[in-house]
């Protein structure tokens, strides 16, 4: 039998994501090989590929973008090298698949989306793991179905406790902070299930006085075919929902960002007198997107999420910021 043909990737830096997480899952994938991984510590590189089996290490991220056997590389480093280092990747005529934010602002998100226009070759997408999930394709298409009526507003919450100042993403200054980090769900949420823009958005954030992140967000969103809620936090007790609620029925999503990969997952949804339990098999949301990357590739298709998205995730962020600054309602 032929061998079926894989993308061939590589790895920017040993970020704990990528070696707990993306890699192995990535690895299990039928049309993703990682043939290297990159550090800027050449032994860090060959520990984590001996730990995950992959052939080459290189002590650096730039010669990691001169490998010619390198097809596309993931992006797993902090969020200030996210923009960098992608375009840095394009140059080199690598596909890009770069972890959530995109960047440190939406100018950072433009000027990679500018950088893609020029290589219309290369695909570039933003790593949202969660909207390739079979839960979450379900969930959007019920929300369109009808069948909880006019969906009016959707509440999520997404929280943990993290206090170390030497974790990056308690450092202010290459974008760390709640909203960034794990806001950024909370705010994708509402925009891929209403499928619209929100029009203004009102955000409160409580600073870390030692840190100087914020460590406590809540925002709510107005879009225009309802309102969206939510609150992030670093220094709560670990929580994530989100509830969808239509004027018909209801949704309730639980662990709706980092579900189990080895159980299965459900949708409750609540309509009339009539409550039900929607099941899932077991799957990891890292597995199919490397393998809906990999297949856009391949068969030279779009990317299922295009990168106009990120920007447009990135300037509702600020918007919340600017709107916790300045104590009003702001634009988007």
């Amino acid at each position: 039998m032929e061998r079926q043909r894989t993308i061939r990737w590589g790895i920017l830096s040993t970020a704990k994501i990528g070696i707990e997480k993306v890699i192995p899952a990535m690895q299990q994938a039928d049309h993703c090989e990682i043939v290297a991984i990159s550090s800027r510590s050449g032994d860090r590189a060959r520990e984590a590929a001996d730990q995950l089996d992959i052939n080459r290490a290189v002590g650096s991220y730039e010669e990691l973008l001169e490998l010619p056997e390198v097809e596309a590389v993931y992006n797993p480093l902090p969020n200030h090298l996210h923009v960098p280092w992608s375009v840095k990747a394009l140059e080199a005529g690598k596909h890009v698949l770069c972890e959530k934010p995109i960047g440190l602002s939406a100018d950072e998100a433009e000027k990679l989306l500018s950088e893609t226009r020029k290589h219309p070759d290369l695909k570039v997408m933003e790593a949202f793991m969660y909207r390739h999930h079979p839960r979450w394709i379900r969930a959007k298409e019920l929300v369109e179905s009808g069948i909880l009526g006019k969906v009016r507003t959707i509440r999520s919450f997404f929280s943990y406790y993290n206090d170390d100042p030497e974790n990056v993403r308690n450092k202010p200054d290459i974008g760390g902070g709640g909203l960034m980090d794990i806001g950024c769900y909370c705010i994708s949420v509402p925009r891929f299930l209403f499928g619209e823009e929100p029009e203004q958005v009102f955000g409160t954030r409580e600073i870390d006085p030692d840190l100087g992140i914020d460590r406590l967000t809540s925002g709510v969103m107005e879009f225009p075919r309802g309102t969206a809620t939510f609150t992030c936090a670093t220094q709560l007790a670990p929580h994530q929902s989100v509830r969808i609620f239509g004027t018909e029925g209801k949704m309730e999503i639980d662990m709706p960002f980092n579900a189990p990969v080895d159980q299965p997952t459900s949708i409750h949804l609540h309509t009339g007198e009539e409550s039900r339990k929607i099941s899932f098999e077991p799957s990891n949301q890292y597995t199919v997107q490397g393998e809906l990357f990999s297949k856009a590739i391949l068969e030279d298709k779009e990317v299922p999420t295009a990168l106009e998205d990120a920007v447009a995730n990135m300037k509702v962020i600020e918007a919340v910021v600017r709107s916790d600054i300045e104590g009003v309602w702001t634009g988007c």
